[in-house]
């Protein structure tokens, strides 16, 4: 019989699960709100039923060996979330525990951009790679690293947090507290506040509020020409690429992916990105490192990424 796991990710709007095989094949994929459940026992009991009645159409040709959970604050080696602020949820979960308890098998959980940067290894782009690092544009910055094949989860599993390494000194607010943070700058949110103080010095009379819901706004009036548009993306590319520039002197990555909302603009985002990281790379580093798309489908990304936390540890 072959193996099949699992793989759940944990949003603040979705929580989306499905089955994955070892071709990272997702033969089931479903997805419940997670707001409806304000008690974390109660999301896990549902998750794990729906998973077990999904099962029973392949009872005869897989079994269910594992769980992957990718989730915001994910502690990989306590199994739980710890004080998410997007989530109702309060305090330190033992999220791991509830579904292990639930489902009979092994479950392990981590942040939601490792995971991902998992599934790029696993089933993506950075496949046979073992140094890289991903880095999720979505309403914040994420990112994962992996060296030596290996994901850098630091002592306390909360390594990776390039989003928050402050670019400007008392610059944006961040949702961490602090001023200046990457992803005040470099993400959908970033980009729309960019958009927006070039409007305003271009003297430009726009209502945001209501005219851009995202990026795909920006995106968009770019494509068409709109001068402030293409102003911020090369600004955002600009801050990005030297973000990454300073962050290869860590771990001296094969490759970087680039992955979310933002990253389907394509080149708008890619060339001044690649532009501004050669530049600011030490000579050692210069012409040796790619940017890259991310391979997984957006839509199937986070179970991918799940599930490949659970691959990888079967895979050894």
């Amino acid at each position: 019989m072959k193996e099949i796991v699992a793989g759940i990710d944990i949003g603040g709007t979705n929580t989306v699960f499905g089955l994955v095989d070892k071709e990272g094949k997702l033969l089931v994929k479903e997805s419940i709100p997670t707001g409806h459940f304000p008690i974390p026992e109660d999301l896990a009991a549902v998750v794990s039923e729906h998973i077990k009645k999904a099962l029973l159409p392949f009872k005869n040709e897989y079994k269910l060996s594992g769980v992957g959970i990718g989730a915001p604050n994910g502690n990989y080696f306590k199994g739980t979330i710890e004080f998410a602020p997007n989530l109702k949820w309060q305090g330190v979960v033992p999220l791991a525990q509830l579904f292990e308890e639930r489902l009979g098998v092994r479950t392990l959980l981590t942040n939601d951009a490792n995971a991902a940067a998992l599934g790029e290894m696993i089933f993506g782009g950075a496949k046979g790679m073992k140094d890289f690092l991903f880095i999720t544009l979505g309403t914040g910055l994420g990112s994962g690293i992996v060296s030596n094949g290996e994901m850098i989860y630091g002592h306390d599993s909360f390594a990776g947090e390039i989003g928050h390494v402050i670019m400007f000194p008392d610059g944006r607010p961040c949702g961490c507290g602090r001023k200046g943070c990457l992803e005040t700058y470099c993400s959908a949110t970033g980009i729309k506040r960019t958009y927006s103080d070039l409007l305003m010095s271009n003297h430009e009379k726009v209502d945001l509020s209501d005219k851009v819901a995202d990026a795909k706004y920006i995106y968009d009036k770019a494509i068409a020409g709109d001068k402030s548009a293409l102003e911020a993306f090369n600004y955002t590319g600009e801050i990005l690429g030297l973000a990454l520039a300073n962050s290869v002197a860590y771990t001296s990555p094969e490759a970087i992916f680039l992955f979310g909302g933002l990253a389907q603009a394509g080149e708008l985002i890619f060339k001044p990105t690649r532009e501004s990281f050669e530049r600011n790379l030490l000579n050692i580093y210069k012409n040796k490192i790619q940017i890259l798309p991310s391979q997984l489908k957006e839509n199937d990304a986070a179970i991918l990424g799940a599930a490949s936390l659970m691959w990888k540890e079967m895979n050894k």
